[in-house]
């Protein structure tokens, strides 16, 4: 009995494991189920290669942007630019195609999708760093140099392309099957407890962060609003950017999360939560994510918004009137790009500055 357990079956195609895991979804998904989705798919793949592009070039050609907190969010565009790349290999290899996948491209499969969740984690979660940072200062960016942002960038998609690749290094059932999770038949359930427990402290770290930035901020710009001169709008700019990052944030944590739930509960090996049967649109649900994020960039960035317009009416010269502006640019607006001098300058004016440095 020892013996079959730890025989390795990478010469196996996909339907032994799903077999082995009992999976009897993988057939459902056919017909007209699988078109429609396929459909919807496409669209939202298209829509996350051209928005996240037309991002990361608006972030590469306005001068106003070359500051690390954009440098980052055009790293977390391209984090969502490569989940199409994943969802668009993921919709090739899916329904009943997926049984008739070999060992390792299954693996690449579900790699490249561990990779671009990874390195969007990762780089949110730089981005509370640097927004940690530039709060505690009074400051809209950081003093992080471009070789310092370039490092953390390329950490990320190391810390990423690692992540996706553990089980490929060995973290799998192959040699084990008894141990074979459900919704990944080749994954242990061990590794899919460990993935999944990892994601969800880390979502709970950023929320608390940016939630305590967040009132940090708050208290601070109320504190500061009697003593300083300027708009309403200019005192506001902090505010204004952290509600941004956390919309974003936000948005991941709602669209990852259910995925994450059921993954953990597949590792745990609840046979009773029918996680088969929800696993899909939940997927759907993390796609969303990847187009939801540039129009929350051009929603509530207005400088972003018109570089972005601009871009476009290069390649379609519209002609349509430009959009009503609701709000400020939450970073590098023209009205609001001394904010930091303002700030500090009419506090020290009013004594509210202790000491330099320091609100």
């Amino acid at each position: 009995m020892c013996v079959t357990m730890n025989v390795c079956h990478y010469d196996k195609r996909m339907d032994f494991f799903y077999n082995q895991s009992n999976t009897q979804t993988e057939d459902d998904w056919t017909g007209a189920k699988l078109i429609i989705v396929l459909c919807f798919g496409t669209f939202f793949c298209l829509f996350i290669f051209i928005s996240n592009a037309l991002v990361i070039t608006a972030v590469v050609r306005n001068k106003r942007f070359h500051f690390p907190f954009y440098y980052l969010l055009a790293n977390l565009a391209a984090a969502d630019f490569f989940a199409g790349i994943a969802y668009v290999f993921l919709m090739f290899h899916t329904g009943p195609v997926s049984k008739t996948l070999t060992v390792h491209r299954w693996f690449l499969r579900q790699g490249l999708l561990d990779t671009s969740m990874s390195a969007s984690l990762a780089n949110l979660l730089v981005i509370a760093v640097e927004r940690h940072m530039s709060v505690v200062r009074m400051r809209i960016h950081s003093n992080l140099t471009k070789r310092r942002v370039t490092c953390l960038i390329l950490l990320i998609w190391a810390i990423a392309i690692f992540m996706g690749a553990v089980p490929t290094l060995g973290w799998n059932c192959i040699c084990n099957i008894t141990t074979c999770s459900s919704l990944a038949p080749i994954y242990s359930r061990s590794y899919l407890t460990f993935w999944t427990v990892l994601n969800l402290v880390v979502f709970f770290i950023m929320v608390v962060v940016y939630l305590r930035i967040y009132m940090y901020v708050k208290k601070k710009t109320t504190v500061l609003s009697p003593h300083t001169s300027g708009s309403i709008s200019r005192r506001r700019t902090p505010m204004k950017l952290m509600k941004t990052v956390m919309t974003v944030l936000g948005a991941f944590v709602v669209c990852w999360t259910p995925g994450m739930v059921v993954l953990l509960l597949d590792g745990l090996n609840c046979t009773q939560c029918r996680v088969q049967h929800v696993k899909r649109w939940f997927l759907l649900l993390a796609l969303l994510n990847s187009v939801m994020n540039p129009i929350i960039y051009s929603y509530k960035d207005d400088e972003m918004w018109r570089t972005l317009r601009r871009m476009i009416c290069c390649f379609f010269y519209d002609t349509n009137e430009r959009r009503p502006s609701r709000i400020h640019s939450a970073v590098m607006s023209t009205r609001s790009n001394d904010t930091t001098s303002q700030y500090m300058d009419d506090s020290i004016n009013h004594g509210t500055l202790s000491e330099k440095g320091k609100f």
